[in-house]
């Protein structure tokens, strides 16, 4: 019997498989090496003979391995060891990453001794280790004016940076580009030195301001223009300003995120406007005025919008490795960027002049589409609905009685926030749109009204606060939109995923083939997050 490669089934529960392997292994290997390994304190010798077994090898019951299929079978699968999931639902605390380590290089010359100016004499790598990971802004200040060439004023307080004349224009005399990254991103840097080297408009280069949340006492944001980006026609990114420093969620707050999510709205409908003709006002739109707008375009493009797409994320959180890697987004100023995808786009095979038809122009919210449509082609059923009523019959896959067993972490009447059964990341979370008063899935921001535009808001703000509760320090955030054609069927909801790098989840050859390594059960995630709820 055909079966869909998803969590999810037609009776309305999760569905999943446990390994509980038993194995012989042939041993094949024809000589050993017995070394010392060490002492133990009665001085009784250490060897790894238990290495080097001389007979065949008989594993019973091993640990329980949980794979879960992911809901959406294109991200993959989630293996769970069981021994690891117990350990973490007899331990909340387990699930948790430490507060930042205060670390100060100055104070420890200082202390002992030493010659203050041997920071300036470390080697590469260590002034980099130091400007990712130092608490103090003498050390952070001192690797900044390392970095680059700065202008002071009178009072000592950088002014600028210096600049020199190249091929494109004039550019900043940086010395130490890694370097100039990592301090520039530390939240420890004093604000001055940031503002100089990355937070001015310019400093980061020439992208156009072409929007803003103006500053309103809560809040300050700007829209730049990404022109020549990875994004074909119109990058946008809605930056904090330079007078509303925000480089950690816990400084994060309603209005910012208002701010900043208003812009993706507002770009969304002003370019939905433009295309079918509507005329807008060139100036910022006011809540109201971006409801009007809405209706508006829903009332005139009746079945005849384009099929575009709508292109959101954001990544919070820096770092660089010492050995030069970057590990995570390209700045630690909270941002968030869009865009709009074209329903196709040219194909060409050869010569890049002359265009062989046309292809489907890549959105990952159509990716879920498709989920939807195999889903109805198998079983005969609404995707979703058996989804969100697996979500409401949930039950442990441990067994155990009188534990967690409830996924969702906080929810109103629009929107639900919850851990997905299978994740991909070992904390994400889910944002996902409920059903309207038509009883169907609001999919996409142009069906999302004033009241469920508040409410995703609200989720994803609570979402980075619970991950940043837990110690999260990088996470990705994605949207998964239907795309804008209107009188489709509304049967796919508005998704949002919340992804966290951890340290010790890099992401390697299990990643690269979308298996993910899990160490807790989802259901015990879920319980930890709503303690951490603000």
């Amino acid at each position: 019997m055909k079966q869909f490669p998803s969590c999810v089934g037609p009776d309305g529960r999760f569905q999943y498989g446990i390994h509980k392997p038993s194995y012989h292994a042939a041993n094949l290997r024809a000589s050993e090496t017995i070394r010392q390994l060490g002492t133990l304190p009665d001085q009784t010798v250490l060897n790894n003979a238990a290495n080097y077994p001389n007979e065949n090898l008989k594993v019973d019951n091993a640990d329980w391995i949980f794979e879960i299929p992911n809901a959406f079978p294109f991200r993959g699968t989630t293996f769970i060891d069981k021994v690891w999931a117990d350990a973490s639902a007899d331990n909340y605390d387990r699930i948790g990453l430490p507060p930042r380590q205060e670390v100060s290089f100055s104070d420890l010359l200082a202390r002992t001794g030493t010659d203050a100016d041997l920071l300036e004499k470390l080697p590469a790598p260590l002034q980099l280790a130091l400007a990712t990971t130092s608490t103090d802004p003498e050390d952070l200040r001192r690797l900044a004016i390392l970095s680059c060439a700065m202008d002071f004023a009178d009072d000592g307080t950088p002014a600028g940076l210096l600049y020199q004349h190249g091929p494109r224009g004039a550019r900043p005399v940086i010395h130490d580009h890694a370097l100039y990254e990592a301090v520039a991103n530390n939240p420890f840097l004093p604000d001055a030195y940031k503002t100089v080297m990355v937070l001015r408009p310019g400093a980061q280069g020439g992208s156009e301001i072409i929007g803003e949340w103006p500053q309103d006492g809560q809040a300050h944001v700007f829209e730049y223009l990404r022109r020549n980006s990875y994004i074909a026609g119109g990058h946008y990114a809605a930056n904090m300003a330079d007078d509303a420093v925000r480089y950690s969620i816990e400084a994060l707050s309603s209005a910012d995120m208002r701010g900043l999510r208003h812009l993706y709205y507002q770009r969304t409908y002003v370019g939905l406007a433009e295309r079918i003709g509507i005329s807008s006002p060139r100036r910022p739109l006011a809540q109201a005025e971006l409801e009007t707008l809405r209706k508006a375009i829903l009332q005139k493009a009746g079945s005849g919008l384009p099929r575009v797409a709508t292109l959101w994320g954001w990544n919070f959180g820096f770092d660089f490795a010492p050995s030069g890697y970057r590990l995570h987004a390209s700045h630690q100023q909270i941002h968030q960027q869009y865009a709009m995808v074209p329903e196709r786009v040219d194909r060409f095979t050869g010569d890049p002049e002359i265009p062989a038809g046309s292809l489907q122009a890549y959105s990952c919210g159509d990716m879920i589409a498709t989920t939807i449509q195999d889903y109805r082609d198998l079983y005969g059923r609404d995707f979703f609905e058996d989804f969100l009523q697996a979500i409401i019959n949930n039950r442990r896959m441990d067994g155990r009685p009188g534990l967690e067993s409830e996924l969702i972490v906080w929810q109103d009447e629009r929107v639900m926030l919850f851990v997905p059964k299978a994740q991909t990341s070992q904390w994400e979370l889910q944002l996902m749109t409920k059903k309207d008063a038509q009883g169907g899935f609001p999919g996409n921001v142009l069906e999302a009204d004033s009241a469920l535009r508040d409410s995703l808001d609200n989720g994803i703000l609570y979402a980075q606060k619970v991950l940043a509760g837990l110690g999260a320090r990088m996470v990705t955030s994605i949207e998964y939109a239907k795309r804008l054609d209107i009188g489709a069927p509304a049967v796919q909801p508005l998704l949002y995923a919340f992804l966290p790098r951890l340290p010790e989840s890099p992401g390697a050859f299990s990643e690269a083939q979308l298996r993910f390594i899990n160490g807790h059960y989802p259901e015990d995630f879920a319980a930890v997050c709503r303690r951490h709820l603000p």
